[in-house]
Formats: structure tokens, C-alpha cells, sequence
């Protein structure tokens, strides 16, 4: 009571003194803090985890633990997120963009903490996710709920969500542009010139929250010795086409890999055989254990031969054809090791995988083409990070997220025009054959989907049943004509709708089709109102969404249709009523 009391107070006084503009200023800022610490405190949690479990054990038998530790770690995420948190793990920034659809930007508030709890043992045990989309859920569960706590309304909630979004990343990466750029490309989708700013306060200060708390520590660490040169743009362009073709095998393997893991129903089954087969790939490919930046860090200083350090088999080789191999079997592995560990229980995302696979990529392009000596010779380093901006805008589809955020993570601009290029040509291959995003193609398998157009989501947000109108009489089948007159002569509308005994519809009859006929007392007495009526030219359920019933009215050409709930009529549909009911929520969005 007291505390509500408070709250209360501080929103009278904000009422009376600060305006809605420089509240939200306020409540961004301070969600990018939270945001920033829930990031730190992940990183800090997955790190602490990894170092007692990996730091001091024998490599003779140190990969027979990387086959458990997924196991352990997963199953241990799982039933602490059911039976403790009551949230499982699963996707993060899909279900994101889902609640700010669809409901109208309310995430649950166990989501400000879950996450990073299931997360931290999820990737510290070595499950093949990644961070970044649980901080993001985290965030934006932050910003939802500090919005619903000051009682601001769905439009400005979905603000703060980006807010949220925004201070994480901004945390992990220390980008705070492109951070900026992925809650605006990704999880907003549209919004306008003024809600910049929230962003921008939230972001940066999700940036200098992560450096109080942690230095400038960066999750890359190199220094770029080479520069750019023209030279190399027709071997970008090779790569933009390779990395658009990568995009879209990650994307359809995840997906299908979570389809197998659906497939086995019992939660148990997943598990075991989930948490087992990631085991295993761990222990013939270590490098594919938790994140993988670490791995990301030695091709890009060069130390390639490191890799193999970790496995049993191939350790004690240094074959430069052996390494790239080992590379691609790693690209292919990747993205069904991340679906298993999603699947089997754990919770992570697929973001850090599609960069990981990306770099891996880019540095086998490089160090395949140098290794034949022809023409001139590729900077590693370039190609492995202008190949994870590719795969990350193939896979994301969010080009200019990408760029920016990996020309803020080198500490400049000098590969900006190579990760402009590479970053078109992969979004484009990817799109020639695969029209949307991983994210809403999680959704679409998940029966969920997300509107095209801000017109579309305005009528995907009235439903069937608050646009019904119920004072158009029915009539039963077996009734005359004259009962149907006598109908008519009460009622304000010129449908019926013909009904029988369980309110079954059955057809319509229209004034116009009884016009001719109404007044002879002969078939008054004769004819059946069954003998009359015509089927509708269309027919709408009321579990149907606003737009399949517009699709249906422009098919029919009709003005009027009735609504049906399993087969039993309870009333009719206008587009008037629509257009409507469209108008003033296109007013109160336009006020808010």
C-alpha cells in the first residue's frame, strides 16, 4: 500500500510539473542503467561459470566433460525457469516482437530476471547460444513494465521496450549507434523522428553503465594493422553472395532442427537426446562450447592453429587444410547445435551464433584465397568481420544494424565501405529466396504472426467481436412469408438471416429479393421462407482476425457479412462499422 502510495504521488506531481516528453527522457535513461546492469551481470555470471568449470581440468579428459556439462547445464535452465521462475527458455526477441503486436507491449515482469538467470546456465555449461537475445528480452521486459508502473500507454510501453533493447546491446557490444539502429531495425520497426532520442539517452547510457561497472573491455580484441584497399572489392563482393547463401542455410537448418526437436513430444526425450547430441558435437568441435567469441578472437589475431588446441583428434595437427575443414564443419554444425540447445530446454538466441558463423566464414574465404597465391593477399582480419556484419544482416534481415555495429566494434570507419557492401549483397541474396527474417519465421512456426504494415496492425488490433452488430432479426426456415413481412415491418434493417432450431445459419434474405412478392396475400400464405433465402457471399468466424475478414469482403464485393461461432449465427459484420472503428484508432494513435 505504501508503495503504491509513492508511485501514486510521484505521478500526480509528474502530472503537474513534467511534461510527457521529458518524463519518457527520464524513464529511458534510467531503464538504459537496469538494462546495462542486467547485461554485466550476465556477462560476469556466464564467465564465472565457464572459468570454475573449464579453468583448472587436464586436457586428457577435459573434452570428456564438455559432452555432460551441455546436459547439466540445460537441464538444470529448464526445470529452474518451469517449476521456479515459470518461464521456460526458448525464443526471446521473436515473443518481443510478438507482445509489442499483439499485446499492445505488456511482457511479463518475471522476464526483467528470468532470462538472465536460465541464460547465464545455459551458456556457461556450453550450450551453442548466444547472449545478446536474452538481454534484449531482459531489457525490454524492463522497459514494458517500468511503462505499465507509470501508466503510460501501449505506444509509449512499445518506446521504452526499444529503450530496453537498445541500453542491452549497447552494454554487450559497447556500440551504442548500432544499438540504436537494431532496436529501430528490429524490434520497432517503424516510429518516428522524436522517439530517437529516448533511444539515444537509453543507449548511451547502457554504454557507460557497462564501462563503470567493467571498463572498456570489449568482447573483440584486436587492433587492425592493414587498410582498406580497393583491390579487395570484387573478392567482397564474393563474399557478400557466399554470405547471403550461409544466411539462408542457418536460418532453414535452425528451423528444421527445431521442427526434429518438436517432433520428440516428451519434454524428457528432448532433453536427454538434445542435451547428449550437443554433448557430442562439443567434444568432437570445441570451439562450438558457449559463445564462441573466444574463437572469433584468434582467427582474427591470426592464431588459427589454436583452435584445434582443445580436440582430442586433431590437436596435434597444424595442416592449414586440416584448419579450414575444421572451420567448415563448424559453420555446418553451428546453427543445429544453437536450435538443440534452444530446443532441448535451454535459453539463449540465435544473434551470436549467426555473427559467430559469419566471422568463421569470412576467415575461411580469406585464408583459402591466400593460400592459393594468387592475385594479392586478403587481411584476415577484415574478412572475418565484414563477414559477420553479412550473415548478420542475411539472417537478421537488419543490414544497417550490422554495419554499425561492427564499425563501432573495430573503434572506427575504415572498413565502412566493405561492410556497406557486403552487407547489401548478403541482404539481397537472402531475400531473393527467402522473403523474411528468422525471427518471423520462428513466429510463423509458432502459428503467430506479425502485421506488414502499420495499416495492417491497426486492424489486426480490432477484433470480430467489438465491431458485431446484433440487431438484424433472424427468422427461422420454416416461417411464411407473411411472418417475414411482419419482420420487416419492426425491424431497422433490410437482412435476415434464416436460422433453424440450434441457430444454425442457414441463408440470408434481403428486402430486395421479396420486394416483388411482399404484397401478394396468395404467396404470403404459400411460400416458405426457406424457398426464399440464398446463401451469403461469404461466411466469418469469430476467431478470425480483422484482416482474413477485409480479404473476404473484397473478394465477395459484399458490404454486410454474418458472423458465425461454430456454425451457430450471432450476428453480422459491415465495412462501415470497420472503417469505423479503424478511424478512431488511427485518432487515439495519432493523439498518443
Amino acid at each position: 500500500m505504501a508503495k503504491t502510495d509513492l508511485i501514486t504521488r510521484l505521478l500526480v506531481w509528474r502530472l503537474k510539473h513534467m511534461s510527457n516528453q521529458a518524463f519518457v527522457l527520464i524513464l529511458s535513461g534510467l531503464i538504459g542503467i537496469l538494462s546495462g546492469i542486467a547485461a554485466v551481470i550476465l556477462k560476469e555470471a556466464v564467465h564465472a561459470i565457464q572459468k570454475f568449470l573449464t579453468e583448472d581440468f587436464y586436457t586428457e579428459y577435459a573434452n570428456f566433460l564438455y559432452i555432460l556439462y551441455p546436459l547439466i547445464g540445460i537441464g538444470v535452465a529448464y526445470f529452474a525457469g518451469k517449476y521456479l521462475l515459470k518461464d521456460v527458455g526458448g525464443h526471446g526477441i521473436p515473443d518481443v516482437l510478438f507482445n509489442i503486436s499483439k499485446n499492445s507491449a505488456l511482457i511479463p515482469r518475471v522476464k526483467m530476471y528470468s532470462r538472465v538467470i536460465t541464460s547465464a546456465l545455459t551458456v556457461g555449461f556450453g550450450g551453442s547460444v548466444g547472449l545478446e537475445a536474452p538481454m534484449v528480452v531482459t531489457g525490454s521486459a524492463i522497459g514494458s513494465n517500468v511503462g505499465l508502473l507509470m501508466h503510460l500507454n501501449a505506444k509509449k510501453r512499445a518506446l521504452l521496450i526499444g529503450c530496453g533493447a537498445a541500453g542491452a546491446i549497447s552494454a554487450i557490444f559497447g556500440a551504442p549507434i548500432g544499438a540504436v539502429i537494431f532496436a529501430v531495425e528490429v524490434i520497432l520497426l517503424e516510429i518516428s523522428s522524436a522517439s530517437f532520442i529516448p533511444l539515444l539517452i537509453a543507449s548511451v547510457m547502457g554504454s557507460l553503465t557497462s564501462m563503470v561497472l567493467m571498463g572498456k573491455e570489449s568482447i573483440f580484441k584486436f587492433n587492425l594493422t592493414d587498410s582498406f584497399s580497393a583491390s579487395h572489392m570484387p573478392y567482397y563482393f564474393l563474399l557478400g553472395i557466399g554470405c547471403g547463401l550461409v544466411s539462408l542455410y542457418f536460418s532453414r537448418m535452425v528451423r528444421k532442427t527445431e521442427r526434429a526437436m518438436e517432433d520428440l513430444n516428451d519434454q524428457w526425450m528432448r532433453l536427454l537426446y538434445g542435451g547428449a547430441f550437443l554433448g557430442f558435437i562439443v567434444f568432437f568441435f570445441p570451439p562450438i562450447y558457449g559463445e564462441g567469441y573466444e574463437t572469433l578472437n584468434l582467427l582474427i589475431e591470426g592464431k588459427s592453429s589454436q583452435i584445434l588446441e582443445k580436440s582430442p583428434f586433431f590437436s596435434s595437427f597444424e595442416n592449414p587444410l586440416l584448419i579450414i575443414g575444421f572451420l567448415v564443419m563448424i559453420i555446418l554444425l553451428k546453427p543445429i547445435a544453437s536450435a538443440i540447445t534452444l530446443g532441448a530446454g535451454g535459453s539463449g538466441g540465435i544473434f551470436a551464433p549467426s555473427l559467430y558463423v559469419g566471422g568463421i566464414l569470412g576467415f575461411v574465404f580469406a585464408y583459402s584465397k591466400n593460400m592459393v597465391d594468387f592475385h594479392i593477399e586478403l587481411p584476415l582480419a577484415h574478412f572475418t568481420l565484414v563477414a559477420m556484419c553479412g550473415v548478420m544482416a542475411g539472417v537478421q534481415h537488419s543490414p544497417l544494424s550490422a554495419i554499425f555495429l561492427i564499425a563501432e566494434i573495430t573503434g572506427g570507419y575504415e572498413l565502412f565501405i566493405p561492410l556497406m557492401f557486403v552487407s547489401a549483397i548478403s541482404f539481397t541474396t537472402t531475400t531473393y529466396f527467402q522473403k523474411d527474417s528468422l525471427y518471423k519465421l520462428q513466429l510463423r512456426d509458432q502459428g503467430k504472426s506479425l502485421p506488414e504494415s502499420k495499416d495492417q496492425e491497426l486492424l489486426d488490433n480490432i477484433t470480430l467481436s467489438h465491431v458485431i452488430e446484433r440487431d438484424l432479426l433472424p427468422i427461422h426456415h420454416q416461417a411464411k412469408l407473411l411472418d417475414l413481412i411482419n419482420l420487416v415491418k419492426v425491424s431497422k434493417r433490410n437482412i435476415f438471416p434464416v436460422v433453424d432450431d440450434q441457430k444454425r445459419l442457414l441463408g440470408i434474405i434481403t428486402l430486395d429479393d421479396i420486394r416483388d412478392i411482399m404484397f401478394d396475400p396468395e404467396k404470403q400464405q404459400s411460400l416458405l421462407v426457406k424457398q426464399l433465402m440464398h446463401s451469403p457471399p461469404e461466411v466469418l468466424s469469430i476467431t478470425e482476425n480483422m484482416q482474413t475478414a477485409m480479404e473476404k469482403f473484397e473478394r465477395s464485393g459484399a458490404w454486410n457479412l454474418p458472423v458465425l461461432e461454430e456454425e451457430r449465427y450471432i450476428g453480422f459484420v459491415s465495412k462501415s462499422r470497420i472503417f469505423n472503428a479503424y478511424r478512431k484508432r488511427l485518432l487515439r494513435q495519432k493523439h498518443d
